[in-house]
């Protein structure tokens, strides 16, 4: 893969000049220095509460929220996204990771047949940053989660649209979730629609824009609308529900070399393992990811 120089950083103008180098040094960190983001997803505790974490087929190495931090410090990853919460009780013992807080997250109890989908931020910028200051973790990012189509999107646009903002005059990158979502909404898998979100994210200025992929014929020439709708801002997918590991891998590959993403962000399918099978995996997806490898490759990596 390609490095680039922090000459090649593409730095948003709502970047002040003195906080210009800050924004370069963590986009370069979680990117690798290669503007491909590998981004280890960690953030399912509120969202899908212990459902992911304990039960049938997952190994009891994932009933403890340290878990996460294990993998993100042992394996190769760009950036590791929880809340500020479990940052802060695990993060001195795990100094060595690259962070994203989690800034929003709600719990999947209330169907959207129920409530339109609606997450608020749980803590500012200005809480994060006064954090990164007290803590001396490197705190590089931020990460929002919208909901377009639920009755309540203008209320998460103008909050993500702020945060940005503000994150950016801090020097921090972000990576906005969008996801379709409500009564509204007919199909979540719409990969038209889907490209309309990546378009959201770009309109509202974010870094990273991370999306699912979309289920249909063909997905890898289909996403290419969404990697276009999104412009200089780049588009991340979503691992979803652990699969086979080496389908996986090829679904990543496509994602990347074929439709053109900016990277992955992966929750399930590392975390429901094992410790050694979790970093094995992480190191897989850093080498199609990050390194340009190629799925063969990746494999090799996963089974040593």
């Amino acid at each position: 893969m390609k490095t680039i120089t922090r000459e090649d950083v593409l730095v948003p103008a709502g970047v002040p000049e003195n906080m210009k180098e800050e924004y370069i040094s963590n986009y370069l960190n979680m990117t690798k220095n290669t503007g491909k983001l590998m981004l280890f997803a960690g953030d399912q505790k509120i969202e899908h509460l212990n459902d992911d974490f304990y039960g049938e087929g997952i190994p009891l190495d994932d009933a403890t929220p340290e878990h996460l931090f294990k993998i993100a410090s042992k394996a190769k990853i760009g950036t590791f996204a929880t809340q500020l919460g479990l940052i802060a009780r695990y993060g001195k013992k795990y100094s060595d990771i690259n962070y994203l807080v989690k800034m929003n997250s709600k719990t999947h109890l209330v169907k959207t047949n129920q409530r339109d989908p609606i997450s608020k931020a749980l803590v500012s910028i200005e809480d994060i940053v006064e954090f990164k200051k007290n803590s001396g973790l490197n705190i590089a990012g931020v990460g929002y989660t919208i909901y377009i189509g639920s009755e309540f999107e203008s209320e998460m646009l103008v909050e993500a649209s702020k945060i940005i903002y503000e994150a950016h005059k801090n020097g921090l990158v972000v990576v906005l979730w969008i996801y379709p979502r409500g009564k509204a909404v007919k199909d979540e898998g719409d990969p038209h629609l889907i490209a309309g979100a990546t378009g959201v994210g770009a309109c509202l200025g974010a870094d990273f824009v991370k999306v699912n992929y979309p289920k249909c014929e063909n997905p890898a020439e289909v996403f290419k609308e969404a990697i276009l709708a999104a412009g200089e801002t780049k588009v991340i997918c979503a691992g979803g529900s652990s699969i086979d590991p080496k389908a996986f891998l090829q679904m990543l590959y496509d994602q990347i070399h074929i439709s053109g993403a900016g990277g992955n962000a992966t929750g399930r399918n590392i975390h429901q393992k094992t410790l050694k099978e979790a970093v094995n995996l992480c190191n897989a997806i850093y080498a199609i990811t990050v390194e340009g490898k190629t799925v063969e490759e990746a494999w090799e990596i996963y089974n040593k």
